[in-house]
């Protein structure tokens, strides 16, 4: 009957208990000195009519990489999402946060364990002849032996809401650990796109350069017949013979850039150097997809990274609360129950059975400032959380700004490059024809040809620099158009 009294008792304090500590409220994802922008800009005068939104990383993002259809980038990044190590990793610190919210979820739930061993204790005594017995030495002593089978029964009363507060934060490092993995999963999908297009044009580059060698050994042998003939000087031979060798020395750091980039999109891969190649491209090398002027107002929704910086300041918040509720008594139900006897034979006999039960109070009087160094360091702590918030958004809104801006002066580059690059083919054609009619020296051919191909060595990176351009903005967004 007493036993069910307490439990009664021990239940109405939990439910009228209350969880100290503040409860959590959202704050502002900038500092009040600043204002959260309302639009985007793209670094034009007109605003791009894009406005940012509640986090909300549990968005689907898909496969955004879809946008630039292209076969071998999509193969890649099947490869990246299935092999990679770090999203490996990442995946293994999803399941310790899991297991850790788990653990907090444990408190609330009553502990029984069994004795020290799973027969039971079983010890071999012997007394003092020398004990107090009446206030003289008791003079004999013996040998004896005890035979325990114990179960033990806590339970923490969650008067102050610790065990909740524990398990708040667990839930919240958990849901910021899926929100990480997303993060991951997301940098790593935008690296492999960047190092496959950063390839791509390193392979136009390579390509481009092939060709101006093999051009420029035929202006050598055009020269060398010409000199032979008598109608150019040895030192149009030599400024047509450094010219080649020129070209050719730029081949090797090419082919080391595609090297190493190769090896950095099989690293991503998890794959072997060794045995990693990639396809050539069909596609353009210009194509880039079409980014619309105007998107719905869930701008910033996407992005696992705030959502995860916030679920790390409603983790620290709760973590204010334990802090807090170490100033109280902690009050548990104990119980204990079992059989014991002196002999083996009468262990588990009914009448060997015993059992106690009741509260246990802890009160902390005195613990040398233990307990407020502990409630500062978690204000401290939550704190650095929101500051940590406010960074990771208005990091954001400055990607936004940048992955905007690059969009539009980039292509602005690339359609002047490009009327560049045909003005310079067209002076390269007129240099030519002038030098075999004897007019100009092979120097003013060697001028045209050095920036026809600075031409076309900008256009192939530009290429590569406006579809990277195209994956930052979707990384900035955290999501597809």
């Amino acid at each position: 009957m007493m036993a069910a009294q307490w439990l009664m008792v021990a239940l109405a304090g939990m439910v009228a208990g209350c969880a100290v500590g503040p409860d959590y409220k959202k704050p502002a994802p900038v500092p009040a000195a600043a204002a959260a922008p309302k639009t985007f800009s793209d670094g034009s005068t007109n605003a791009v009519g894009w406005k940012p939104a509640e986090p909300a990383a549990n968005v689907p993002r898909g496969a955004w990489w879809n946008l630039f259809q292209n076969a071998e980038l999509n193969r890649l990044e099947t490869l990246a999402v299935t092999n990679n190590q770090d999203l490996a990793a990442a995946v293994a610190r999803l399941d310790q946060a899991r297991a850790l919210a788990a653990a907090g979820r444990s408190g609330f739930y009553p502990t029984l364990t069994a004795g020290g061993t799973p027969n039971g204790d079983v010890t071999r005594s012997r007394t003092s002849a020398n004990q107090p017995q009446l206030g003289k030495a008791s003079g004999t002593s013996y040998n004896y032996d005890t035979f325990t089978a114990p179960l033990y029964l806590g339970w923490e009363l969650d008067l102050w809401g610790r065990v909740r507060r524990v398990s708040q934060g667990a839930r919240a490092r958990y849901v910021a650990a899926q929100d990480d993995l997303e993060s991951a999963r997301l940098a790593v999908a935008a690296e492999v796109a960047d190092d496959y297009f950063t390839w791509q044009a390193q392979e136009r580059e390579r390509a481009l350069v092939a060709d101006t060698i093999a051009a420029y050994r035929r202006s050598l042998e055009l020269t060398k017949n010409l000199r032979k003939g008598g109608a150019v000087s040895d030192l149009d031979v030599a400024q047509a013979g450094t010219q080649l060798h020129s070209a050719e020395a730029q081949l090797p750091v090419i082919e080391l850039e595609l090297t190493q980039t190769r090896d950095a999109l099989a690293l991503l891969c998890g794959e072997a150097p060794m045995d990693f190649t990639v396809a050539a491209a069909a596609k353009d090398l210009a194509f880039v997809p079409a980014v619309p002027s105007i998107v719905p107002a869930a701008l910033l929704e996407h992005r696992p990274d705030i959502a995860a910086a916030e679920r790390r300041m409603m983790a620290a918040n709760a973590d204010i609360g334990v802090a807090k509720a170490a100033f109280f008594p902690t009050v548990k139900l104990d119980g204990l129950a079992g059989f014991q006897s002196i002999g083996f034979d009468s262990w588990f006999n009914w009448p060997s059975r015993f059992w106690s039960v009741g509260p246990s109070v802890t009160v902390p009087l005195f613990t040398g400032g233990l307990n407020r160094a502990h409630l500062a360091g978690a204000q401290a702590a939550y704190a650095e959380t929101v500051a940590n918030y406010r960074q990771t958004v208005l990091g954001a809104f400055v990607e936004v700004e940048n992955a905007l801006a690059a969009q539009r002066l980039l292509a602005e580059q690339w359609t002047a490059e490009k009327a560049a690059l045909v003005t310079s083919r067209q002076a390269l054609a007129v240099a030519d024809n002038r030098y075999r009619a004897g007019l100009v020296t092979y120097l003013d051919v060697a001028t045209a040809q050095a920036e026809a191909l600075s031409h076309e060595r900008t256009v192939a990176e530009l290429a590569g620099q406006r579809q990277t351009a195209t994956v930052n903005l979707v990384k900035a967004l955290g999501c597809g158009f």
